[in-house]
């Protein structure tokens, strides 16, 4: 239960409205569930949030599986059980393998055959945990991904911890009210 009710959608603004109407357009269970059912409740941060996850999820550089393991990293870190389903479904569906997924889940360093995979994987692990990023980590990932892909890796953590932390604050619960982090 969240500690805010939904908002009918038939009391939207004209604004609300049309980002509603956006939103709804790319969600096939025709439902508006996690922190887009709060940020509704401001036309003006629903689009501004709404066009960063597009940038971060559609148009940006990095490929899905890593993706998909960054945002599993952070729902990992803030025990976020909306994040976490939503994003381990499609990190099973883009090919993030299962291990992965599971020594993330369990807290534990996942095996990687993949110098990307792993470099990300310390890289988000690092920001997450100390709030900063060492000298040693920034100079891995400069010469793996350039200046442009850290920026993108480094924005997707600080958006889904926007999206953790807003989740978190209004106990917006996880489809099914499952709760799969300890």
């Amino acid at each position: 239960m969240s500690r805010v009710p939904d908002i009918a959608p038939e009391t939207f603004s004209p604004a609300q409205r049309e980002i509603y109407d956006r939103m709804m357009a790319s969600r096939p269970n025709g439902k508006l569930l996690g922190p887009s059912s709060l940020w509704i409740r401001d036309a003006n941060l629903a689009a501004a949030t709404g066009q960063m996850a597009k940038v971060l999820r559609q148009d940006g550089k990095l490929n899905a599986p890593l993706f998909e393991m960054i945002t599993l990293i952070v729902a990992r870190q803030w025990t976020a059980h909306y994040v976490w389903v939503v994003h381990a479904k499609e990190a099973a569906r883009v090919g993030l393998e299962p291990a992965v997924v599971e020594a993330i889940r369990a807290r534990r360093s996942p095996p990687f055959a993949n110098e990307r995979l792993a470099a990300i994987y310390d890289m988000t692990q690092e920001l997450v945990e100390t709030k900063q990023l060492s000298d040693a980590t920034y100079a891995r990932a400069l010469a793996l991904f350039g200046v442009d892909l850290i920026l993108e890796i480094v924005t997707a953590v600080g958006f889904y911890t926007l999206v953790c932390m807003t989740l978190k604050t209004f106990d917006a619960p996880a489809p099914d009210d499952a709760k799969p982090l300890d």
